[in-house]
């Protein structure tokens, strides 16, 4: 107790504060540390007649919600072909009840992809469809799951061949990838996510969203190469930024301020 009363008030607390420092600095580096990439395995292999299978069932065409993404500065729009097809309106979402009419432009007959045309034009993303995708690496799918903003996190696990069966009819190479994240709070289905873009690590859309398993935690994605037989290349390349399990949630926060990403309504009267 001696020995405390000599020691100055100020070089306690001085003292103090340098340890509080310390333990915040050490706070933050831990949070900042890169965390590891992922361990990517062989390169996708090809298409083959026996890739397991995925059947999808499309019911009568009905009002409902998806997601859509800028494909180029002309106006055009990705989404997923079972989003808007057989629709007798079809809109972007701008802000609360506000929505812009566009056109279904283009639906493919082999493929999940549809693209509309508006008048209402935004900058492009940065796009990849031509690389050779990876078994273990990461995608982000970011979109309107339950008709709210909401994003995923998957792996990509290989390749499978969807049939759709229903109102139409078609079959195509799709990616499969395993679930590794979600938006906090949300829980079930991702339906409405259908038609968002997928970004790889760099930032780079390399596909569409199709279609899910709840039960098994799949999202099945359009192949790179669907969407690059409906797309042209873009005159100059976009800017990109990357995408990780850190901040995935922030990113997709920003492309859909931006508008980039937006919601996509079907009516049917």
């Amino acid at each position: 107790m001696q020995l405390l009363r000599k020691i100055p008030d100020w070089l306690i607390y001085l003292v103090v504060l340098i340890v509080i420092i310390g333990n915040v600095r050490s706070r933050v580096s831990q949070h900042d540390v890169a965390e590891p990439p992922p361990e990517l395995g062989p390169a996708l292999p090809n298409v083959r007649p026996a890739d397991p299978r995925v059947l999808v069932r499309i019911g009568a065409p009905a009002s409902g919600v998806g997601t859509a993404f800028v494909l180029d500065r002309n106006g055009h729009w990705f989404t997923a072909r079972h989003v808007v097809d057989s629709c007798d309106q079809v809109g972007l979402k701008l802000d609360g009840r506000q929505f812009v009419k566009v056109n279904v432009a283009k639906i493919s007959p082999t493929s999940d992809v549809a693209i509309l045309t508006s008048k209402w034009k935004r900058p492009p993303l940065d796009r990849d469809f031509n690389t050779r995708r990876k078994i273990g690496e990461r995608g982000f799918f970011i979109g309107f799951p339950q008709g709210r903003p909401g994003e995923a996190a998957g792996q990509l696990i290989g390749r499978r061949r969807m049939v759709i069966r229903g109102r139409y009819r078609s079959s195509e190479p799709i990616l499969a990838w395993s679930e590794i994240g979600r938006t906090r709070g949300l829980k079930g289905s991702l339906g409405g996510l259908s038609g968002g873009p997928v970004f790889n690590s760099a930032g780079q859309v390399i596909g569409l969203v199709s279609a899910e398993s709840p039960r098994r935690g799949r999202v099945y994605t359009a192949a790179p190469a669907s969407l690059a037989r409906l797309s042209k290349p873009l005159k100059s390349k976009p800017a990109s930024k990357s995408i990780r399990l850190g901040n995935y949630g922030n990113r997709a926060d920003r492309l859909r301020r931006s508008r980039q990403v937006v919601q996509v309504a079907c009516l049917v009267k």
